[in-house]
């Protein structure tokens, strides 16, 4: 090794010591990576950002990833998204840098983000899984691996024990059902409670202000509309402020920390990303999904998934006639819209006449008083209600 280099080493080695007696924070810090093309607020908001949380934060490092500015921070140059993007990913292999903040970047499928928020109702931070990106082109699939994702970012957040709630989206009560198997099968999960007064762990509207759960479980493209709306809500829409970003992509076997922001993002929330991206490596989520990843699939869990993807097709099958008509003032609850009449059907088939309807929380079916506890029963065996 040269003497050039050991000067170097030994430099950075006394510049580590002295940051360290002024924060108080013993340790290698982690490297976070930000690149700087591609905002709708120009490179300077993110030049800005930047600084914001390395005056704010003292346990990490930032470091650019774009063109040469004026700044003290440490700079790799690129002049170009594409550029950019490579440099990173080659800083990140090598170790060189942990994670890296960056904008609209291509995941691979299986590969979604986890978004963080700051809820108006009460003020408290809540996890938004996912925001960007595609866990399954299977719609139930996807969310049952997006609660998943969220338990992950949220261990990784250094929350032990984290409440999951299921958002009232198409798929919400399949995703239930199979989230409680596989919390019977051995991989237990903490299923939050709605604050209104029928209760269950599938969220309203108004569990999304409140922040009810830890983790709200979506699909993508609900999350990310969620995600822009809690972020700049204050400020009209063009500037994201509030809250952590898009956050870490996350999936099995995916081996980079890259948290992702949008182009509408301001600094105020970049700097926050940062501080997430960075929570993240101090807390090696890769690590913790690996160690998840690995207590599911010991329970069988791409087996359930599996399941999931063995829809039946109806199409073709030949049509079912309804029962004698009857009159239907008993609700039954839980059913998932996109089981909704096949669940009528499976009825008819057990000749018990029913109707579908909409409740003012969700799908139910219709049957009279007396067929009741027949329906529930065909229904619960079958696995349309649990």
């Amino acid at each position: 090794m040269s003497k050039e280099n050991v000067k170097k080493i030994i430099g950075e080695v006394f510049n580590e010591i002295a940051d360290a007696i002024q924060s108080g924070e013993f340790g290698k810090k982690v490297k976070i990576g930000l690149t700087t093309l591609g905002s709708e607020h120009g490179m300077d908001e993110l030049i800005k950002a930047a600084e914001l949380a390395s005056r704010k934060y003292k346990d990490f490092e930032v470091v650019l990833i774009g063109p040469k500015v004026s700044t003290n921070l440490k700079t790799y140059e690129a002049n170009s998204d594409e550029e950019g993007h490579k440099l990173m990913e080659e800083l990140l292999d090598s170790g060189e840098i942990q994670g890296c903040v960056t904008q609209h970047y291509n995941f691979p499928i299986g590969v979604s983000t986890v978004g963080r928020v700051i809820t108006p109702g009460r003020g408290k931070e809540m996890i938004i899984s996912t925001t960007t990106g595609t866990s399954s082109t299977n719609r139930v699939e996807g969310m049952v691996k997006n609660a998943i994702y969220g338990i992950i970012a949220a261990k990784a957040c250094g929350i032990e024990n984290p409440s999951i709630g299921i958002l009232n989206v198409d798929g919400a009560r399949q995703v239930e059902r199979i989230l409680k198997n596989i919390n019977d099968k051995g991989y237990k999960i903490n299923f939050s409670e709605s604050i209104r007064a029928d209760g269950g762990c599938v969220m309203r509207g108004n569990d999304l202000l409140s922040g009810t759960p830890d983790v709200m479980v979506t699909d993508t493209l609900t999350g990310n509309l969620l995600i822009k709306i809690f972020s700049s809500f204050t400020t009209g829409g063009d500037y994201e402020s509030l809250g952590y970003g898009y956050g870490p992509g996350i999936g099995e076997g995916y081996h980079r920390l890259i948290c992702i922001i949008s182009r509408a993002s301001g600094a105020p929330l970049i700097s926050e990303a940062l501080r997430y991206c960075a929570t993240c490596a101090q807390n090696n989520i890769i690590k913790i999904a690996e160690e998840e990843f690995k207590k599911l699939n010991n329970i069988g869990f791409k087996e359930l998934l599996k399941e999931v993807n063995q829809v039946e097709d109806n199409k073709n099958a030949e049509p079912i006639q309804p029962p004698a008509k009857k009159v239907v003032t008993f609700t039954i609850s839980g059913i998932d819209i996109l089981e909704l009449e096949n669940a009528v059907k499976e009825l008819w088939k057990n000749n018990i006449y029913s109707q579908s309807g909409m409740g003012c929380t969700g799908p139910v079916v219709l049957v009279a008083d007396e067929d009741a506890e027949k329906a529930k029963e065909v229904l619960t065996k079958k696995g349309y209600i649990s």
